[in-house]
Parts: C-alpha cells; structure tokens; sequence
C-alpha cells in the first residue's frame, strides 16, 4: 500500500509467500478476547474493525476483509515482508493487510491503535486506504 502521492510502487506478499514472512514482535495479547470484547483472532478482529468502520463511515465487508487478509498475510498479524520494493527503500510491508508505514500513518484511523502490528489497526487503516483509492476493500482483489 502507497500513501497517496507519495507515487511507491507496491508489490503485495503472496499467499504463497506470507507462510515465509519473517515474523515481528506481535502485537497481539495472548488473551482470549480484546479490550473491546471481540475474540482476539482472525474473526474478531475482522468484527472489531467492522464495527470501527461502520461508526466511521468506512465501506466494507467482513468477506472482502477476509480475502484480502487471507491473500496479503495469511492471517498473520506479525507478518513482514523484507524482499519486495518497498523493503528495498526502508519501507517493508507490514501486518495483515501488508500496510506500510507512510500508509498506515496517513489513514490511520482514530480511536485505533498507533501499532501498525496490531491487527485492528492494521485492517482499518488499509480498509480507509481502499476505501479512499478503490471505493471499497471489497473492491480490492490483487496487489493495492
């Protein structure tokens, strides 16, 4: 994902690749629900950062999410992609969305975590990116 403006090109992390992802310090609790009472996995998450975005006006939908998820990190929210081009330039690809910095900060979404790892976080901020470039994550079905 590119900021807009910003004119980086983007390779997305395969679903063949995402398994050798190299993985970060999670964000992620090992408890078995977050703060706000979704459970802490791939469908929670998914439920909490639906219920964000519908408070903010943000389109999309737990299938969409889900997908591109699936495709981007195979659900894997400390995964890091360190080969593409924007590893190359400092700027690896991060999370379950595959988010990178200048993306995530310029579409983070408030009441969110500022930890691009944390996987609310992550799934709004690219859902808002989408929304803003695609009209929808759900439009989304290849590389963004």
């Amino acid at each position: 994902l590119a900021a807009a403006g910003t004119g980086v090109a983007v390779l997305a992390l395969p679903l063949v690749g995402a398994a050798d992802a190299v993985a970060a310090p999670a964000a992620a609790t090992t408890a078995a629900t977050t703060p706000a009472g979704y459970p802490n996995n791939l469908d929670g998450w998914i439920r909490e950062s639906l219920a964000i975005m519908a408070e903010k006006k943000i389109p999309g939908t737990y299938n969409g999410i889900y997908r591109n998820v699936i495709r981007e990190s195979s659900g894997n929210p400390s995964a890091i992609n360190l080969w593409d081009s924007n590893a190359a330039k400092g700027i690896p690809s991060k999370g379950l969305l595959q988010v990178i910095d200048p993306t995530f900060n310029a579409y983070h979404v408030a009441g969110t975590s500022f930890d691009i790892y944390d996987p609310v976080a992550n799934i709004t901020a690219a859902c808002n990116y989408a929304a803003a470039r695609y009209g929808s994550i759900d439009n989304v079905f290849g590389a963004y």
